[in-house]
Order: structure tokens, then C-alpha cells, then sequence
């Protein structure tokens, strides 16, 4: 196989490594951009795992650039959330890839060192080797197995508290959607948990909250004063279902939602426009 059909059979893998590692498709893409001028000045031949290879240059121009996106996000204006995708439908079939992409897990990952993510990501969705990974991160095998270990018990500390299955994430959007299009206060309440948190990411750039919205009783008014001036469409986004938002026809914001013990407990709603350029066409992520 030759550079090219090589890079072209794995960049959706690719993507994705550097998606999960930024929580941004944008710099995933230009990792990529840097991936690829990286690989096309190597000879396939001399490469005896070409994925493995593809995906340590991968890992290591997205570390360099994590460590640069971590400096950006120290001045970033109000709460910083991951950048959405409008995904296909049968992402959320693989419910390991889905709940990898999902945005509570993504807002996970951003507790991670820049190392331990790495670790993480590579490990736990990609299901890659400690040999290979100590290879990408430039560690010992004994000390990626340590970084994992620590890692896995630092996510498994704060992801979601149970499997929610893609049918009840979406009875529970529905009812949520009904609620906020009808204006009901009370079946607002009825579906979000009273320490539900709202986070709303305008980037400085357009209106949104500076500080996280606590509380089922504080959420559920700013909720439903949105029907008055948009509409809500469905739609799989990072791999579970969401809430397309449109004011006068137009992309607004993105709302994906966390679930917890069959209640809201969290919402993440992405308006900076910088970061909605991926949920007016699908993004293919793979394992």
C-alpha cells in the first residue's frame, strides 16, 4: 500500500485519536494536516505496521499541540466545552466508541494531563498496546502501565455513574424537548435533577453565561424562555442524541446532555460559532 491509500484507509481512525486527545475537530484536522506531511516523507515500505506508525506521529503532534490548547483555554472567556459532531447514526451502535466521543466524557478527559489522556485515550477506545503507546508518548512500557492505571481510576471516578443506553438518553431528550417547546416549568423539574448543571460555551463571542448554572430550580426558567425565540431540532451529536438549536432558520447552538440514574444532570450547550462549523455535515469517527 502506498503513502497515500494508506493515510486515506486510516484517517478516520486518526481523526478520531486527535479528536479525543483536543476535544476540538478543528486542531484534530490540522493534526492531521501534520500527520500526513510527516508520513509522506516516509518510505511505506520500511514501516512493518503502518496504522501503529500512522498513529504514533498522530499522537505526538496532538500531545504538542494539547499542551499549546492548554495555554488557550487559561483566557478563553466562560466555560470552555468540547467542540461538537454531528455523528451517524450507527456511531451510537459501538457504545464504547459513543461514550468515548460523548461530551461528559470529553469534559472527563480535560482533567487529564496532557501525558495521562494520551495514555488513556490510546489504551482504553483504541485498545492499543503498552508497547505501542510507550512508543507514541515516549515512556517506558512500566511507566505507561502506571500512567493507565492512575488514569483509568481518576475517569472512572467522574464519568457517568451507570450505562445509559442510547434509547434512554433519547426518551429522556424527548421529554425534555416537549417540556422546553411547551413552556411546562414543572415537567422541566420533573426531568432535570435538582443539582443539574447547565454550562453554556459563547467563547466571548456571543451572549452566554460566564459561570455555571447550578440548579434544577435556576436552570429550568433559562430553559424555558428559549422556545420564545428558537427552535429545537434532534440529532445525533458526538455519538448520543442532542438538540440542534435555530433562531430565525439559522444554527445557534448545539445541546448535548448528560444522564445519570434516568435525570439530566448535566447540559452542555456550544454556541461560539467557531466551534458549529461540524454539525452542519456528518463527521466520520471509527475505532
Amino acid at each position: 500500500m502506498d503513502a497515500t491509500d494508506a493515510f486515506v484507509t486510516h484517517r478516520n481512525l486518526l481523526f478520531t485519536v486527535a479528536y479525543e486527545m483536543l476535544g476540538s475537530a478543528a486542531d484534530a484536522e490540522d493534526v492531521l494536516q501534520e500527520t500526513w506531511l510527516r508520513w509522506a516523507g516516509v518510505d511505506p515500505a520500511t514501516v512493518r505496521d503502518q496504522r501503529s506508525f500512522l498513529v504514533r506521529i498522530t499522537t505526538r503532534q496532538a500531545l504538542t499541540r494539547l499542551r499549546t490548547l492548554r495555554r488557550r483555554k487559561e483566557s478563553y472567556v466562560g466555560p470552555w466545552l468540547p467542540e461538537p459532531l454531528l455523528t451517524a447514526p450507527d456511531v451510537a451502535e459501538d457504545v464504547e466508541l459513543a461514550d468515548s466521543v460523548s461530551m461528559a466524557m470529553l469534559l472527563v478527559l480535560e482533567t487529564l494531563a496532557p501525558t495521562e489522556r494520551a495514555v488513556f485515550v490510546l489504551r482504553e477506545v483504541f485498545d492499543l498496546g503498552y508497547d505501542e503507546i510507550a512508543d507514541a508518548v515516549d515512556k517506558s512500557p512500566a511507566a505507561v502501565r502506571q500512567i493507565a492505571h492512575r488514569a483509568r481510576a481518576h475517569v472512572a471516578a467522574r464519568r457517568p455513574r451507570g450505562v445509559v443506553s442510547a434509547a434512554e438518553t433519547r426518551d429522556a431528550l424527548e421529554a425534555f424537548q416537549r417540556a422546553i417547546e411547551t413552556g411546562d416549568l414543572q415537567r422541566l423539574l420533573d426531568i432535570l435533577a435538582p443539582d443539574v448543571v447547565l454550562l453554556t460555551d459563547g467563547g466571548g463571542i456571543v451572549q452566554a453565561a460566564l459561570a455555571p448554572i447550578v440548579g434544577a430550580d435556576t436552570v429550568a426558567p433559562v430553559l424555558g424562555r428559549i422556545s420564545a425565540v428558537a427552535s429545537l431540532q434532534p440529532a445525533q451529536v458526538n455519538g448520543h442524541p442532542a438538540l440542534i438549536i435555530r433562531r430565525g432558520g439559522e444554527l445557534d447552538s448545539v445541546m448535548a446532555v448528560r444522564i445519570d440514574d434516568g435525570l439530566i444532570t448535566g447540559l452542555y450547550a456550544v454556541r461560539n460559532p467557531e466551534k458549529l462549523s461540524h454539525v452542519e455535515r456528518e463527521t466520520t469517527v471509527s475505532r
